[in-house]
């Protein structure tokens, strides 16, 4: 027999695997990583030595994993976005390259365990092991290759491409003319909050398997919510 069991705590547990898994996700996929310094639409570039020549209305563009976005001097409907890299081979840099692994792998972990959590409802174990330990378990992992992630995105801003749009002060480390994207602080928060799943799924776990929960099932009931 199915028993549902609803408690605040696991439901708080299920919302922040989804907010979690989301937040990084939405965050991969931007282009808002890095923020250029002020050029103009129809700036001409020689390399990373800057704007040689330029008028018009003055805009930043940014610049993410494998994307970015440009206002061209042609188009009229204001800034194009799209990849930059249409391989894999063809990403900025070495250690961007090794950003989207773990970035990658990291997010597909937190998107199954937001998509498991949904179910906790209905099903507390499997194989004869809580859901709970096991996705918190899950989500350290992600944790940790998010974690590898992000430490090693900045060595990228070395690479010819980010030094295009944050000039040629730009380094190992060093932002040069450009500021640090909404993404990247996202995924900062996506990544701390995988940290905070992980701990929490413990307290979801000790909250359907209460003694209070123990004896509405033996009361016969199916649907069992308690605060």
């Amino acid at each position: 027999m199915c028993h549902v069991i609803v408690t605040c705590r696991s439901m708080l547990w299920t919302l922040l695997s989804i907010v979690a898994a989301f937040s990084e996700l939405i965050a991969f996929m931007s282009t808002d990583w890095l923020v250029g310094f002020p050029r103009t639409p129809d700036a001409v570039f020689s390399g990373v030595h800057g704007v040689q020549g330029s008028t018009g209305e003055a805009y930043r563009p940014t610049l993410g994993i494998y994307g970015r976005c440009l206002r061209l001097p042609h188009l009229r409907r204001g800034v194009l976005c799209g990849p930059y890299a249409v391989s894999f081979s063809e990403i900025a840099s070495g250690f961007w390259k090794a950003t989207s692994i773990f970035l990658a792998a990291g997010i597909l972990m937190l998107c199954a365990v937001a998509f498991i959590s949904v179910f906790t409802m209905c099903f507390q174990s499997i194989m004869k092991k809580s859901i709970f330990n096991v996705c918190g378990l899950l989500q350290a992992i992600a944790g940790l290759f998010l974690m590898v992630g992000l430490l090693l995105y900045p060595a990228g801003w070395g690479s010819e491409k980010a030094r295009l749009y944050c000039g040629p002060d730009a380094g190992l480390y060093r932002l040069g003319l450009c500021s640090v994207g909404w993404a990247f602080y996202t995924a900062l928060g996506g990544t701390g909050l995988s940290f905070l799943c992980a701990v929490f799924s413990a307290q979801a776990e000790v909250a359907t398997s209460s003694d209070k929960v123990q004896e509405e099932i033996e009361e016969g009931k199916s649907l069992i919510c308690l605060l």
